[in-house]
């Protein structure tokens, strides 16, 4: 879920990005002009031998320590500074030279040790060492420019309503908490306030090119701030933009990228033949593969690989791996994949495009389905809408769930209706949730967003007991919908699917609470508290954490001892690892039945890497916790 952000929270966090941000001490620093000498007759004689020409070389001021040696063939236009430009790196190793040769410059400032070559026009930048342009059409100020910053972004509704302005550091959780706040005035009100503050500071009539960046075979650059250690190679046009940067963190636009009025944040990619306009990339996110991002905030670790993203908030490790569509989405909580075909978009009325769509995390868009607006499926994190699904417009309100066409034609229900199945995931795939809850942690590239990995926490099974709750009847049916139980939405159930839905959340609701005592327990023994640990599930703490698994605890395993439980949960640990395996093992059986040499060219289920690593894991915690109730 979504970082619980206050008001106070995110207006000091602005306020925070305000002080530290890097484009406004670069423009206030720009504001003052570079100080160096004027060049002696000497020199302009050897600056036109070398072949260079200028109109004004008045206008002209260099480093004290400036030479000519490496100043060839360019046009030395209006009020430039030129540092000193030293040549080969090393001497004999042509790999790196600082110089300029055959550019266009003017109204420029050039630092010392740059590469600037083959550069058609370079006008109204700062560039600084280290940097490399090469083979570069146009890279220029035109105007004033706040670099793509306080662009207003329609989130989750195209015509608007749920706007959010942009600043180069802004985060998936801070975009959430504004679009959803739109009846806090205040708030919002003292956001944009300071949005509007940063674009004055950031707006400047010069450019800047960082340190150590690098630009390449780019035709147009233009009213961009290029972070440092940024590498644009091949890009068919920037526009507009603010490029965040570091080293070690490089960005990248490459390969016919289009950028336009954008934030592209840390060790983000944009690459080939992909376009993003007005948009911001959050931190290690990609746009690839003719991949299209458009008034839209990409959340970290998140790739739009051929797929388009329209009017969305999109958080971190979504998949777009094929051609899809996702249209006025707002996804913050992320870590979901959409197949091919997959239109999540159908916001139109026919009147006007001004639908929302809800989604929870981990949702899974199968192969080809279609989704309806206005929808809401934000309380039903991890469920797999399966491929070819067309769904109506609704709210559904249970987790882990799998929704699939109709298995058979039901009396009295709509045959638009599909059928759910509550806690699918948790019975019939538990691989998917295990893996993906490592996979994530392991691919996390991002530093600056908190991102929460572990599925079975406080909300998620707050929002499990809720689902089991509302499954329970005073009437059984065999099939059930919306009227007998809510949060169905536009589905019926089957009286199979909601006995499995009650065992599954049931199940998973206890291995919550008996995990958080796992935790408690190993941690009194290590404070040498063992006297405790016999009272623990009764003892009131002041650790929020605990106290909600304790909660959970006196619930549904009331009475309970403490070696009672962990000889539970070690219980509980088995059947999950043999659960995971068996969910691996059903892929073999329908394979081998389908494809004659599957068994040849697929590992088996128990020589699976993921299943073989649970089972590890899951043994070392079954003898660990056989130690400490031996202990108890």
């Amino acid at each position: 879920m979504v970082e619980c952000i206050t008001q106070c929270n995110i207006i000091g966090m602005v306020e925070q990005a305000l002080a530290e941000s890097t484009i406004i001490k670069a423009v206030k620093s720009n504001a003052t002009p570079v100080k160096g000498r004027k060049l002696t007759d000497a020199e302009i004689d050897q600056l036109k031998k070398n072949g260079n020409y200028s109109s004004d070389w008045g206008k002209i001021t260099v480093a004290d320590d400036f030479i000519t040696d490496n100043i060839w063939g360019s046009y030395l236009h209006g009020t430039l500074y030129i540092g000193r430009q030293s040549g080969y790196l090393k001497p004999g190793d042509d790999s790196v030279w600082y110089g300029i040769a055959n550019a266009n410059l003017f109204n420029c400032e050039i630092m010392n040790d740059v590469t600037i070559i083959e550069a058609k026009e370079v006008s109204g930048y700062r560039i600084h060492s280290g940097v490399v342009i090469h083979n570069v059409g146009t890279l220029a100020m035109d105007g004033k420019s706040s670099f793509g910053i306080g662009v207003e972004l329609p989130i989750a509704i195209e015509t608007g309503g749920r706007e959010v302005l942009t600043y180069p550091e802004i985060t998936v959780d801070i975009a959430a908490k504004i679009a959803t706040s739109r009846s806090d005035k205040e708030l919002i009100a003292k956001y944009n306030s300071l949005v509007e503050k940063y674009v004055e500071l950031a707006t400047s009539t010069r450019g800047m090119v960082e340190k150590n960046a690098v630009i390449k075979n780019c035709p147009k650059i233009i009213n961009t701030y290029i972070g440092e250690s940024a590498r644009l190679d091949n890009a068919l046009a920037v526009k507009n933009t603010t490029i965040y940067s570091l080293p070690g963190e490089s960005t990248e636009i490459l390969d016919g990228a289009y950028v336009n009025k954008s934030i592209v944040q840390w060790g983000a990619e944009v690459t080939t033949m992909a376009i993003v306009d007005k948009s911001v990339l959050t931190e290690y996110s990609h746009v690839e593969r003719h991949g299209k991002a458009t008034e839209s905030i990409i959340g970290p670790n998140t790739g739009v690989v051929e797929g388009e993203v329209t009017a969305s908030l999109v958080g971190p490790f979504v998949g777009f791996h094929h051609q899809s569509l996702l249209i006025a989405v707002y996804w913050p909580d992320g870590k979901g994949n959409l197949g091919y075909g997959a239109n999540v978009g159908s916001n139109h009325t026919s009147k006007a495009p001004d639908q929302e769509l809800w989604s929870g995390e981990g949702l899974f868009y199968g192969l080809g389905v279609d989704i309806k607006f206005p929808s809401d499926y934000s309380r039903a994190p991890y469920t797999i809408i399966a491929s070819g699904v067309s769904a109506l417009p609704q709210s559904m309100q249970f987790p882990f769930s799998l929704m699939n066409i109709p298995s058979d034609s039901m009396p009295g229900i709509s045959p638009a209706y599909n059928e759910l199945m509550p806690g699918w995931v948790l019975s019939d795939n538990i691989y998917v949730i295990k893996r993906n809850e490592g996979k994530y942690m392991k691919r996390n590239k991002a530093k600056r967003s908190k991102l929460v990995f572990e599925v079975f926490r406080p909300e998620i099974i707050d929002l499990m007991k809720d689902a089991r709750k509302r499954l329970q009847v005073s009437q059984i049916k065999e099939v059930y919908t919306s009227k007998e139980i809510k949060g169905l939405g536009k589905s019926y159930m089957s009286e199979k699917s909601r006995q499995n839905g009650i065992d599954s959340y049931t199940f998973y609701i206890k291995y919550y609470g008996l995990t958080g005592l796992y935790r408690a327990v190993c941690k009194m023994l290590d404070e040498g508290k063992k006297d405790k640990i016999a009272s623990l599930i009764q003892t009131k703490t002041d650790c929020p954490r605990w106290e909600h698994e304790r909660a959970v605890l006196l619930e549904e395993l009331p009475g309970k001892s403490v070696a009672e439980c962990m000889n539970l949960l070690s219980e509980m640990e088995g059947k999950i690892a043999f659960s995971v395996e068996d969910s691996k093992r059903k892929d073999d059986k329908r394979g081998a039945q389908i494809i004659p040499d599957y068994a040849s060219a697929h590992k088996p289920a128990d020589q699976d890497g993921f299943v073989k690593e649970t089972w590890v894991k899951t043994k070392e915690l079954q003898e660990k916790i056989k130690q400490i109730v031996s202990q108890l």
